[in-house]
């Protein structure tokens, strides 16, 4: 949506609101509310739709539809007479939403990289762009700068304008409150991950959402992935370091300081002893016994030592597992070790928050399905309550990306209709 067309919109609302002096302000706020809830999510409607979904009066049903055609968020679609598909009687009016009225931002803002998808109102990605971030680039004026330009560019990419977007949402490896903003840590990471990025989103739309990336992970598999029919489930990010994105009851949790999902009480629980994701620990006791001479002496790997650097990095987590597949027993050793750790925190996560669905997410997930599977075996000894469906996301390295677009498009089905005009 144009800034041109946010005018429109307000003007459009106060001359709803300036209508017959019994009518209530909020009461014709909430039935276009109603009406523009519907029709997020239906594919194309009628009046009568509507009134039965909101219970709405037809009279007021119409005057919201008409409304939110003004705007420019809805579109009257041509009658059934006139594509000729109906012949008799009078044909209902029918609706749908503009999705392409808007765009909205989604960024994974990781440490080591910046991808943002650009998306319409109902999600759908128009394009997409990655940039690579080095060591060098950790700081927080060189991030925002990062973060800018990764924004900028996907926009000139794309051909499209920047006042066309309505929300952005970002998802970043820290804490973050309600307010959008990360708590200072130690190290001062969390802080330099969101360099307050709140203020520097609303550079490019009016309405802005910072979230931890678990989180966003959460949103995606709630909303395209491995959780959407459940209300009760925990996304579990697992490549370097573990993270969680919580839903109990249909809503994402937070906590004061945003740290509902933080993991670094992993560090005292046994068998555990820090939050390194799966894919950091298989490397690292994979590395650990070539080192040591711990290897069969006729594993092909058995000849590698520290100095042999392209050697190691070949051995990553991946690897592991895809030797552990072939039949390798120390792989398997080594992928049945990581089922045991995931067992562990299940369990943890299920004492703590009750999950009907625990879904093993991020890029390094795609590799662990059978320490997904071996892990579900242990639970029921090991969990009090029913255990959870525990499974491996099929979203990959895209799910904080996927989980930011939704995170966009709720924001702006939230607060589209509040955009205050623009000044000018």
């Amino acid at each position: 949506m144009s800034q041109a067309q946010v005018g429109q919109h307000t003007q459009a609302a106060s001359r709803a609101a300036a209508g017959p002096p019994a009518r209530d302000q909020a009461s014709v706020r909430g039935s276009v509310d109603a009406a523009l809830g519907f029709a997020w999510d239906a594919v194309d409607f009628t009046s009568a739709e509507v009134m039965s979904a909101t219970g709405l009066t037809r009279s007021t049903a119409i005057e919201a539809l008409n409304q939110l055609i003004e705007i420019g968020l809805v579109a009257e679609l041509p009658n059934a007479r006139a594509s000729g598909s109906y012949t008799k009687g009078r044909p209902a009016r029918r609706f749908t939403l503009r999705s392409e009225a808007g765009l909205v931002l989604g960024m994974d803002a990781g440490r080591a990289h910046l991808t943002v998808a650009l998306a319409d109102l109902r999600g759908r990605v128009l394009h997409r762009c990655t940039l690579e971030l080095g060591e060098d680039r950790d700081g927080a004026v060189d991030r925002r700068a990062a973060v800018r330009s990764a924004i900028t560019t996907v926009l000139a990419d794309s051909g499209r304008a920047g006042d066309e977007v309505v929300a952005a949402c970002v998802g970043v490896p820290a804490p973050v409150d309600r307010d959008g903003a990360s708590p200072e840590d130690v190290s001062g990471f969390w802080t330099r991950m969101n360099p307050g990025l709140v203020s520097l989103l609303r550079e490019f739309a009016p309405i802005v959402r910072v979230e931890n990336d678990a989180s966003l992970a959460a949103l995606a598999e709630g909303s395209v992935g491995a959780a959407t029919a459940s209300r009760d489930y925990v996304a579990l990010m697992a490549g370097d370091r573990l993270g969680a994105g919580v839903v109990l009851d249909g809503r994402l949790l937070r906590g004061m300081h945003g740290g509902a999902g933080e993991m670094s009480v992993l560090d005292h629980v046994d068998g555990v002893g820090s939050a390194d994701g799966f894919g950091l620990r298989l490397a690292t006791w994979a590395h650990t016994d070539i080192v040591a001479g711990d290897l069969p002496a006729d594993h092909p790997w058995a000849g590698l030592r520290e100095a042999d650097v392209a050697g190691m990095e070949a051995v990553d987590a991946r690897a592991v597992v895809e030797r552990a597949r072939d039949g390798d027993r120390w792989a398997q050793g080594l992928t049945a070790r990581a089922a045991q750790v995931l067992a562990r925190v299940t369990t943890l996560l299920c004492s703590v928050y009750d999950p009907e669905v625990v879904v093993v997410s991020g890029g390094a997930a795609e590799g662990l399905t059978e320490v997904v599977e071996q892990a579900s075996a242990l639970l029921p000894a090991t969990v009090v309550t029913p255990p959870p469906r525990l499974v491996a996301s099929t979203l990959g390295a895209q799910v904080v990306t996927t989980g930011a677009v939704s995170g966009a498009v709720e924001a702006a089905r939230a607060g589209v209709l509040r955009i205050p005009r623009p000044v000018g």
